[in-house]
């Protein structure tokens, strides 16, 4: 992996947030990725444990939200990005994130893991 590559795997994830179902996480995820919410959680395992997911935590494809990114550091095949999302209405809810990201050969996430933080 490299910053461009990883830039763009962030793209297709704010892309799919915005886009109506899941069919396009089968593009982002392997079959047996891993997505930890938080350092503490336990990992989703599985696709389809993450597009249960996807579909209980997101609004639609219509939320409003802006997204900033920043590939922080990438090493073989790990990366970590600092995220940043703010939400309009009507949630009103800002969030700072570090993503570590472990890819597979082909370019898809094996393991997501999420360290988020809220102002309040």
């Amino acid at each position: 992996m490299d910053k461009e590559r990883v830039a763009a795997w962030i793209d297709g994830y704010e892309r799919a947030w915005r886009t109506p179902g899941t069919d396009s996480l089968a593009e982002l995820f392997t079959a047996d990725a891993t997505y930890r919410q938080g350092p503490y959680d336990e990992p989703l395992a599985g696709l389809p444990e993450i597009v249960g997911m996807w579909d209980e935590e997101r609004t639609g494809p219509d939320e409003v939200f802006e997204m900033t990114r920043e590939i922080v550091a990438v090493d073989g095949d790990t990366a970590v990005a600092r995220v940043e999302v703010t939400y309009g209405e009507p949630d009103n809810e800002e969030f700072r994130d570090l993503w570590i990201l472990r890819f597979a050969e082909d370019g898809r996430c094996r393991s997501f893991e999420e360290w988020w933080s809220a102002p309040d």
